[in-house]
């Protein structure tokens, strides 16, 4: 990612953004390997980091450090992750929620 930034951008913007792309990965690799009644706080740091990630990207199309059509393919790939993580955690919130348990017992 850092490679795409030009030099006036590319040890801030830049890094911030691979920063962000690894702690995403993390919070998703955590929560893949998490009991399930412990996911949601990770599925929801990842939707929130991913949220930062498009922020600052759009940051960068906006000051020209990503010509659109690297701007238009990163954004398109965000945002079905996004969609992934928002369906993800719906799932999550739905197996735990309480009137889904009561009649488990």
């Amino acid at each position: 990612m850092l490679k795409l930034f030009p030099k006036t951008t590319r040890y801030s913007l830049g890094i911030k953004t691979d920063v962000l792309f690894i702690e995403i990965f993390e919070s998703i690799s955590t929560a893949t390997f998490t009991a399930k009644t412990e996911k949601s706080p990770w599925v929801r740091r990842a939707i929130i980091k991913l949220d930062t990630l498009k922020g600052l990207l759009r940051v960068a199309w906006e000051i020209k450090s990503l010509d659109n059509k690297k701007y238009i393919t990163l954004s398109e790939q965000l945002s079905e992750i996004g969609r992934q993580l928002g369906g993800w955690h719906n799932q999550i919130v739905k197996q735990n929620s309480p009137s889904r348990n009561v009649g488990e017992k």
